[in-house]
């Protein structure tokens, strides 16, 4: 396991052989990925609970996403993930960037599941690997993106 993470190292290995980099953030516990198709800011959680969007309001009342797990209002999770994706925009010009929380023990149904609220994907480790490796083509210069981004941020 990687203490910082909470994922396992064979999860690491895995993102890495489908030629992805890993960054960390500082003073937070998210990692980035690099690919040809863009920057992922992942911030991995070991929550317990089934991951869900619950939406409110629309017709009458304006429409407002909240992220439970459980029980529990986690939509602050999202908002937190923003603000990293934000923090990497910064340095990353127009090159695209995602957010993804990944919940590492959370109770994902057998069919679906996965999710995306205010542009933040919500998932699991080997979804995350398939979206990843599905997302990969683009025109993104990764070794200068890399070098770029190693000024700023230290290696996971």
């Amino acid at each position: 396991m990687h203490p910082e993470l909470g994922i396992s190292s064979n999860w690491r290995q895995r993102v890495r052989a489908i030629g992805l980099l890993l960054f960390g953030i500082p003073r937070t516990k998210a990692n980035i990925a690099i690919t040809s198709g863009g920057i992922w800011v992942i911030d991995a959680k070991r929550y317990k609970g089934r991951p869900e969007l619950k939406i409110e309001g629309g017709f009458l009342h304006p429409r407002v996403e909240k992220l439970l797990v459980g029980r529990r209002d986690s939509t602050k999770l999202v908002d937190g993930v923003l603000k990293q994706v934000d923090v990497v925009r910064e340095h990353a010009g127009a090159v695209p960037v995602n957010g993804v929380l990944c919940f590492i023990e959370a109770d994902w149904p057998l069919v679906g599941g996965a999710f995306t609220t205010r542009g933040v994907h919500v998932l699991w480790p080997k979804r995350l690997a398939k979206v990843l490796a599905t997302r990969a083509a683009g025109d993104v210069d990764v070794a200068r993106m890399t070098a770029l981004l190693a000024t700023r941020f230290r290696h996971a």
